[in-house]
């Protein structure tokens, strides 16, 4: 395992150097920043894997906990209390804009290091690391060779609906828990149906756990890595 520090993130990078595809992966609020490092060894594919960390350091968790950008722990404590659904839809979270050109100026800079073209490039995460992945795909000039969405939600809607026409055709894995307790599983079957609309090319995975990656869902991402 080699680290690096590419545009203000350090990262761990994983797999052969002869790659000919390399999967960042974002890791989930609260997580330290080698959370998914360990995916690369149950994802048999011939790929490189890059985990970068988040920039946040979140304090009075545990360990080393990070995010990608601050949530309102109060309103996620009462949602986990009252069972209650929280459609994030609306939200533009603050912070946003800010992470986003710092994980495209890391994209670039992991594209320029390892002479990748866009079609070679894979990029996906956990729960608000899926999120953020999503949402810097949007952003982009170019759109990635493949996505990998797992227990993500739809954020940003007024943002993201009108640019995911630029996902026509791009392959895409997504995954959701039916109980998921945090992030629900209708809001991410929303999230499907707008994606499919578009043209994206998604395989559906639903599961019967809650906010998890089982074997199941690891399944997916290396049928789509070694298609």
């Amino acid at each position: 395992m080699q680290t690096l520090e590419l545009a203000g993130l350090r990262a761990r990078v994983v797999g052969p150097a002869d790659a000919s595809r390399t999967v960042i992966l974002l890791h989930g609020f609260g997580a330290p920043g080698d959370d998914l490092v360990p995916l690369a060894q149950y994802i048999r594919v011939p790929a490189r894997f890059v985990f970068p960390e988040a920039p946040l350091e979140l304090g009075g968790l545990y360990g080393d906990s990070r995010a990608w950008w601050l949530l309102d722990l109060a309103a996620l404590d009462e949602q986990m209390r009252t069972g209650k659904i929280r459609d994030r839809r609306n939200e533009i979270p603050e912070g946003l804009a800010e992470v986003r050109a710092q994980v495209r100026s890391f994209i670039d800079e992991v594209e320029a290091r390892f002479s990748l073209t866009e079609r070679q490039l894979v990029l996906g995460g956990f729960s608000q690391g899926a999120m953020l992945a999503l949402d810097v795909a949007l952003h982009r000039d170019a759109a990635p060779g493949a996505l990998v969405l797992m227990s993500g939600t739809l954020l940003a809607e007024s943002e993201w609906l009108p640019r995911m026409k630029q996902l026509a055709g791009v392959p895409i894995f997504q995954s959701h828990g039916k109980s998921d307790a945090l992030l629900p599983f209708a809001i991410a079957e929303l999230l499907r149906d707008e994606l499919r609309k578009a043209g994206a090319l998604v395989e559906w995975c639903e599961f019967a756990g809650g906010h998890e990656i089982p074997p199941a869902v690891l399944d997916g991402v290396a049928k789509l890595l070694g298609a």
